[in-house]
């Protein structure tokens, strides 16, 4: 069961994927906040070796690499040919030479034991097939005394970003229970949740906090449709399920309930993550 969900999770962000890269640019901006505590979070600094587990279109590796200078190297990974695609010919085009990429999923990374100073996620440990088996890889390549650090969404409630759509939609579409465990955006809003994991894989100073920045992007509510409509698997598939009349009934909607988020033509949501972060240890811990 855990594996056909995953295959299909898998095949949604495939299709996904060239949206993210259409949209590249607008999503490095409105996830920027989230880069930039990342790598305050795990402390990289220039010269390191850092993998990016889950980099979707790009991003953090993008950032990483220059934060890292020429002296250091980004390793990206996704499970996605798309998102690898789109992430390698954005990095030409930005003339980026440390960083080199794999399509592999967490669960099963590429590299020898010990080979990475730090390891981080931006907001893909939500969807690791096997999340155990994931973190203890991720343990397995960072090197002792290495950090690691995953950022996942707050609770739904917290995040209109999401809500604002998903509440209408629901009432047209109906919802099926999600399981807290599913391979889904909100699977570790749940604090202590992930950190639990990350313990049990191994980490040592494992501690959680909470980030609220804001989604914010030079959009309007039209454009904001669009942009979440063609970015979500999960949205794009429920509207094709509708008549035409029901998408636009749903679209006003949604235009209507999102009118508040926007003010002079900007696009601004309140927004929460939670940050996991933690050490491998070394030998005489």
């Amino acid at each position: 069961m855990v594996s056909e969900n995953a295959a299909e999770v898998l095949a949604a962000w495939e299709t996904s994927s060239q949206y993210w890269n259409k949209h590249q640019s607008l999503i490095e901006k409105m996830y920027a906040p989230l880069t930039r505590a990342l790598i305050e979070e795990a402390q990289i600094v220039a010269g390191q070796s850092v993998l990016d587990i889950g980099g979707g279109a790009g991003e953090p590796s993008l950032t990483i690499a220059r934060a890292v200078g020429p002296s250091g190297k980004v390793t990206f990974t996704d499970p996605t040919a798309g998102m690898v695609k789109a992430a390698r010919e954005e990095a030409e085009r930005r003339g980026l030479t440390n960083i080199e990429f794999h399509q592999s999923a967490a669960e099963k990374l590429p590299f020898a034991n010990d080979s990475f100073d730090v390891v981080v996620g931006r907001l893909s440990a939500m969807f690791f097939a096997d999340v155990s088996g994931a973190l203890r890889e991720i343990l397995r390549v960072v090197k002792p005394g290495g950090r690691l650090a995953l950022l996942v969404w707050a609770d739904r409630e917290l995040n209109p970003f999401f809500n604002v759509i998903t509440e209408i939609l629901d009432q047209f579409v109906t919802a099926e229970p999600e399981d807290e465990d599913a391979l889904a955006a909100f699977r570790f809003a749940r604090p202590g949740k992930l950190a639990k994991l990350i313990e049990e894989a191994g980490a040592v100073t494992v501690k959680e906090h909470t980030l609220k920045f804001d989604t914010e992007a030079p959009i309007d509510v039209s454009q904001f449709w669009k942009l979440r409509t063609e970015m979500s698997d999960a949205f794009r598939t429920k509207l094709a399920r509708l008549a035409p009349d029901e998408v636009s009934a749903v679209r006003d909607a949604v235009l209507k309930a999102a009118a508040v988020y926007f003010k002079s033509g900007s696009m601004i949501f309140p927004s929460q993550v939670l940050i996991v972060s933690g050490r491998k240890a070394v030998a005489e811990e």
